[in-house]
């Protein structure tokens, strides 16, 4: 997939929340269906990947929903199946292995230490926390917040508090990797 395809879908995943704000009352949601649910192929489409092709039928049958009841809810359940989905791939790696961290460490430096595989594991059954935090927090906003509060939950601050673990883990890693440097 080409930069800018992998970027546009970037962009229109991490935009979502907020072009559902946009539309509901201008548009009815089963409209809004066929964004969702045309993102999802696309992005399935293109990347061909399983995780990918989960998350385009799960949206296949949230936009069948929204469709069907004419009802912005199942949109708005959209981050819910994009954490489920996550949570679903990084635990089914701590199972089956390797883990998705170790995986992605490797791809810079493929002669992990001990330590650092370890390290590694951690790190994905803290990202799987990450997941169940944040879809729960998704979908206590989608059902019980106001169509604001989700979409400023969902399009704002997920994604704040993914780049505070982010960051959290680099400067953790950075402290590991000194602390074996020296053994």
């Amino acid at each position: 997939m080409t930069r800018f395809r992998v970027l546009a879908f970037g962009l229109l995943t991490v935009a979502y929340p907020l072009l559902v704000y946009l539309a509901m009352g201008r548009f009815e949601p089963r409209w809004m269906a066929v964004l969702l649910f045309a993102l999802a192929v696309l992005r399935a489409l293109t990347s061909r990947q399983p995780l990918w092709m989960a998350a385009a039928a799960g949206a296949g049958v949230l936009a069948l929903l929204t469709t069907l009841l004419n009802q912005a809810l199942p949109l708005k359940l959209y981050p819910l199946l994009v954490n489920v989905v996550m949570l679903v791939v990084f635990a089914t790696s701590l199972r089956f292995g390797p883990p998705v961290v170790e995986r992605l460490a490797r791809l810079q430096e493929p002669d992990l230490p001990p330590f650092a595989v370890a390290y590694t594991r951690k790190v994905t059954q803290v990202w799987c926390g990450f997941f169940v935090l944040n879809g729960g927090l998704a979908l206590v906003t989608a059902l019980w917040a106001s169509d604001r509060t989700w979409a400023l939950y969902n399009g704002l601050l997920a994604y704040v508090m993914m780049a505070v673990l982010f960051a959290g883990e680099w400067l953790v890693r950075r402290r590991v990797k000194a602390a074996h440097a020296h053994v």
